[in-house]
């Protein structure tokens, strides 16, 4: 609720600044028309000037360093550290272990009790690059040097890091707070039985790392009895409060601000083990100690999307319309956590069909724990679901967009509750149109240039693009300004300038009297950056403050030095949001070339076209859509994690042998959005830095199937692949 009431006056009221200028505050009907159009990114000067400090730049007096030692083996107990021949070496100021090391509250987590908080804690090893071991120095390198030099000795157990589809420890997890896994409307095996039609086919996807351009990074000191933490993170106020808890404090005793984040796609939207033991360290040795995660530790410490084997079975009657949907998804977790990748999610949204069902299991293998990834469980489901659904209009003889609109839904699947706006189907036509799609001859390898073979292939996207409670607060300066204060992060998706954007229409005032503070956990609760739902959250609690603000400055004649402030949380108000489903839509179009004597597959296009509610920044909404479509490309041709069964280590953990796609592999990518007026909360605006990744990785293997006439079912679609599968085209037509 606001700490005000809007006013209901139309007229401008004004005010008399401190220093006896007039200061007008617009009436709440105007807008400064912000919203809706370009505007380059408030801190981009100084971060490409390096002006911008990141959580590893900010410098400290009597700053020590710690560097992390991750464990050789994938199961086991640490036998024993020989601590003394480090504590020898120059510079060596400390080693924390299991044994040394503060003690930390159990059942701490964001997202429930995670064990993977428990760093330092016991002997216990739970896979291959858990922390044993923090070394701090007074210089990175010579923390560095004593790190490499610890010596630990384990009692190593048999291991198991093979994940498989039929992996007999396979079980059916509870949710957690993402809640029920599996669901299921009407009968499916007797429509299944019943069909015409059926397709039944088995996909894969791999082990899919963040990579974050910007390493996990954290300085924390103690400074006037509180514990002070700047981190690299999505939500600082979130951090703040399991950080408070993990070493038994007062939530006020600790701050934590992230104002510079260089990426993060999900890796940091929980507490991760740097914080932890900076935390500690500086605990300890009562001076200022930062960590910073090397790339190779990040493979190992930060989450991942696990593997997944879907198998989807689709039942339809002649005329392509579903009478049975069955979408059922495995994926491991690590022994020490339970996550769960929901890969049955687009199927609950996407089409409609007589009976519906979703299942989801889960293996614990010794590995990392997974956690958040771009589009969790949409993006490797989207792959299973659209290469399903394209298998299945070649089965009926249908159009791939007719197919897809024939089986348009007019209220959610699974739940039956409507959909706050879905302009899906204007998304297909315009996309269509613009992509070329009428001259696409549906026969495969009908299109060659040269040594090419030339494909084209469509998907459907989706995303929850939902809102969740948050607060923040407004204040008129005395010199004309408005500051923002909320605890928002920006990890490079432009939310701070969308942020300004959104205040300024509040207010109706220039977006350059707009100031935005963020990622603070100071400023109050506000959700993290993930999940689509930050800007919507964060902006619906800002435009309360706006009203607060105006109506308060209506009863003033003057600002004093200090300011002006209203603050608002819409904790109430979204509790009283009336029953919808949410979700961003779009429609993906790929072109590629594939290459048959080599395995080459080249992507030459790419148009996306997306439903997203009200768009903020076009300049900065284009780069989030253009980002999660060269992520896809990347998931279908590149990305795959490898993990060595011997050790348990992963094969490829650095960017070198780690594929991702570079400027070279991406084409120029086109996007842009349909009107889709959304009512669901006041600001209009829906979550699209996930939508842009789904499907992406499923246009592009339909349209590798066009190109080739073979259908590829794992990702990535790799040279070796290409080769192994030929073309059909070549072998007699047969499709595959």
């Amino acid at each position: 609720m606001t700490t005000q009431t809007a006013p209901s006056a139309s007229a401008p009221s004004t005010a008399v600044a401190s220093t006896g200028t007039a200061v007008t505050t617009a009436a709440p009907t105007r807008s400064s028309g912000a919203v809706g159009t370009s505007h380059t990114r408030l801190e981009g000067r100084a971060k490409v000037t390096g002006a911008a400090r990141y959580a590893g730049e900010v410098p400290f007096a009597e700053l020590a360093y710690g560097w992390l030692v991750t464990s050789t083996v994938a199961r086991g107990r640490i036998r024993s550290i020989d601590t003394e021949p480090v504590l020898a070496m120059p510079g060596v100021i400390s080693v924390l272990h299991h044994e040394n090391a503060p003690r930390l509250r159990p059942g701490v987590g964001m997202m429930g009790p995670d064990a993977t908080l428990q760093i330092l804690q016991d002997d216990r090893v739970p896979h291959f690059g858990w922390s044993v071991a923090l070394v701090v120095a007074e210089t990175p390198e010579q923390a560095r040097a004593g790190a490499e030099a610890l010596s630990v000795t384990y009692d190593e157990e048999p291991h198991d890091v093979v994940f498989s589809g039929d992996h007999p420890g396979l079980y059916t997890p509870d949710g957690g707070i993402r809640g029920n896994t599996d669901m299921e409307n009407g009968d499916v095996e007797a429509e299944l039985a019943a069909s015409p039609v059926v397709v039944d086919q088995r996909y894969t996807t791999p082990e899919e790392y963040h990579s974050a351009m910007e390493p996990h990074a954290a300085v924390v000191r103690w400074e006037n009895g509180r514990l002070e933490a700047i981190d690299s993170n999505q939500g600082s106020h979130a951090v703040a409060q399991d950080l408070a808890k993990l070493f038994f404090l007062d939530a006020t005793s600790v701050r934590v601000r992230s104002e510079h984040v260089g990426g993060a796609f999900g890796s940091k939207g929980l507490m991760r083990p740097h914080l932890i033991l900076a935390a500690m360290a500086a605990t300890v040795l009562d001076r200022p100690v930062r960590v910073v995660l090397t790339r190779r530790q990040m493979f190992s410490l930060v989450g991942l999307r696990p593997a997944t084997a879907q198998r989807v079975r689709l039942g339809a009657a002649p005329d392509g319309r579903l009478r049975a949907l069955d979408h059922e998804a495995a994926s491991f977790s690590s022994t020490v956590h339970e996550y769960t990748e929901q890969s049955g999610q687009p199927s609950r949204v996407m089409y409609a069909a007589g009976a519906l069902r979703t299942r989801t299991r889960v293996v614990r293998l010794d590995t990392p724990t997974p956690s958040f990834m771009r589009a969790p469980g949409w993006a490797p489901g989207s792959f299973a679901l659209e290469s399903a659904m394209d298998e299945l209009a070649e089965r009926v003889g249908l159009d791939p967009i007719e197919l897809r609109l024939r089986n348009e839904p007019g209220v959610a699947p699974a739940s039956g509750l409507p959909f706050s706006s879905r302009n899906l189907v204007a998304c297909f036509e315009e996309g269509a149109r613009r992509f070329g799609w009428a001259d696409r001859d549906p026969r495969p390898g009908s299109r060659r240039d040269g040594r090419w073979l030339v494909g084209t292939g469509v998907a459907a996207a989706a995303h929850a693009a939902g809102t969740v409670p948050s607060s923040a607060s407004l204040t008129a300066e005395a010199d004309g300004a408005f500051t923002v204060r909320i605890a928002a992060a920006d990890i490079g998706t432009g939310a701070r300038t969308a942020l300004a954007q959104i205040a300024a229409d509040a207010l109706a005032v220039p977006v350059k009297t707009v100031r935005v503070k963020i990622a603070d956990s100071d400023f109050g609760h506000a959700f993290l950056a993930g999940g689509s739902l930050g800007t919507a959250s964060w902006a619906w609690a800002i435009t309360e403050a706006a009203a607060a603000l105006r109506e308060r400055l209506t009863l003033v004649d003057h600002i004093p030095g200090e300011g002006i402030t209203a603050r608002a949380d819409t904790t109430d108000l979204v509790k009283a949001m009336k029953g919808q489903e949410r979700h961003a839509f779009g429609a993906q179009f790929a072109e590629v070339a594939v290459d048959v004597t080599s395995g080459e597959v080249r992507v030459r296009r790419m148009f996306g076209i997306f439903a997203v509610g009200r768009v903020v920044n076009p300049l900065t909404a284009r780069s989030q859509l253009v980002g999660g479509m060269t992520m896809g490309l990347s998931m279908a041709l590149h990305e795959e994690g490898i993990r060595d069964t011997a050790s348990g280590g992963l094969v490829n953990a650095d960017l070198a042998g780690y594929h991702v796609a570079s400027n070279a592999d991406v084409p120029v990518i086109e996007v842009d959005w349909v009107d889709d007026p959304d009512t669901y909360n006041p600001t209009g605006i829906k979550g699209l830095g996930e939508v842009g990744i789904v499907g992406t990785a499923a246009a592009i293997a339909n349209a590798v199937r066009h190109a080739t006439g073979v259908r590829h079912r794992d990702l990535p679609i790799r040279l070796d692949r290409v080769l192994a599968a030929g073309t059909a085209i070549e072998n007699g037509g047969a499709a595959r």
